[in-house]
């Protein structure tokens, strides 16, 4: 099967022994929107410009649909990149902004033109055409940059974090047309970002990255509910982590012994061997409360089978969401979300409660 773009065994090692990026594997089918993601300094963004060009590689390949570009010249490579500052020329129109990769490429006028004007009707800069850059909005300038990119029809589009200067309300938008316009589009995406929602909401698949190494590469559900490292289950999302030594497995499930005595949660992969530490990763939607009638009346077989004592430090409501501070006994501070149809005025915070989770709904994984 050939990839459009393939990472084999990739390192960049600079001048003075910093490794920034460690042994990276991954392929990518054509017409996947990947991101890369992870804290300042993991490596995303060295990533990137090595795919680009900008950066070379110390070790490993890179090929796009099969062909080795190690050795190519940015301008050589079927790719594009958007910046974060979108790079555009100030003193050009947006129009000539849009057909500068045109020009470089020496293409006809005519058919120059005609592909121009095509990109500029697709995203709607019809209207802006003739004015300078430096006299646009933040949304129109990633519009543009966008358009500037595409224009040339490049296998990959690389994007290094093109969001990060736009408000909240215009970074959700051009979310929700950059998603629409690369499935319209059929093109490889590849995005660097270090904001979770818009991996989680983007991407067909997440590179979590840190220290140069990866941690975790799936899909975003699948990174949110079952994270594999520790690392990723800090990272991602709002978990909460409990540490233990693996007791039993039973029915799929591992039972640790716990500072909050044994507790299961689902096993997937190879199963873990008693004594082994472990530990159980549970997402705040997993998390249930319960009043104290609830957990006197709780039958042995029911969901109250793990189980945690705790108070409630804070409660928050932020339309239909619940978000409760939750102290566990040894003093952690875990969070819980629910919907007010199941908790509204049930709880107040100086409550005692107890949380329970199916074991289903969390992981295990072993340190």
């Amino acid at each position: 099967m050939t990839y459009d773009l393939q990472l084999s065994n990739v390192g960049k090692v600079y001048d003075d022994g910093t490794a920034a990026v460690i042994d990276f594997n991954l392929d990518v089918q054509k017409g996947e929107f990947i991101a890369f993601l992870g804290p300042s300094g993991c490596g995303k963004t060295t990533t990137l410009r090595m795919v680009a060009g900008f950066e070379s590689i110390t070790s490993g390949d890179i090929l796009i649909r099969g062909r080795r570009i190690n050795d190519l010249l940015p301008e050589q490579r079927p790719t594009a990149m958007i910046f974060q500052n979108y790079a555009l020329f100030p003193h050009m129109t947006v129009r000539q902004n849009v057909a500068f990769g045109l020009e470089v490429k020496g293409m006809e006028r005519r058919q120059r033109d005609d592909k121009v004007a095509r990109m500029l009707n697709k995203l709607e800069l019809d209207d802006i055409a003739d004015m300078r850059t430096d006299r646009l909005s933040g949304g129109q300038r990633q519009r543009i940059a966008l358009a500037r990119s595409l224009v040339i029809e490049p296998d990959i589009l690389l994007l290094d974090e093109p969001l990060g200067a736009l408000d909240a309300n215009l970074r959700k938008s051009i979310q929700n047309e950059l998603k629409l316009l690369q499935r319209e589009l059929g093109i490889t995406f590849v995005f660097v970002t270090h904001a979770q929602s818009e991996a989680l909401a983007l991407s067909d698949r997440i590179v979590v990255m840190s220290n140069g190494r990866v941690e975790q590469i799936s899909p975003p559900l699948e990174l949110y509910t079952r994270p594999k490292t520790l690392f990723v289950a800090q990272f991602i999302g709002n978990n909460t982590i409990i540490p233990g030594t693996v007791r039993e497995i039973k029915d799929g499930a591992a039972v640790l012994d716990t500072g909050f005595g044994p507790l299961a949660a689902l096993v997937e992969g190879p199963a873990p061997q008693s004594g082994t530490n472990a530990s159980i990763v549970l997402p705040a939607e997993a998390l249930r409360l319960h009043t104290s009638r609830e957990a006197a009346e709780a039958g042995p077989a029911d969901q109250l089978t793990n189980a945690i004592d705790g108070k409630i430090t804070r409660l928050e409501q932020i339309g239909h969401i619940m978000e409760f501070q939750v102290e566990l006994p040894n003093g952690t501070p875990i969070t819980i979300e629910g919907h007010s149809d199941i908790y509204g005025g049930q709880f107040a915070p100086g409550d005692a409660i107890h949380v329970s989770w199916q074991p289903g709904g969390a992981s295990v994984i072993t340190q």
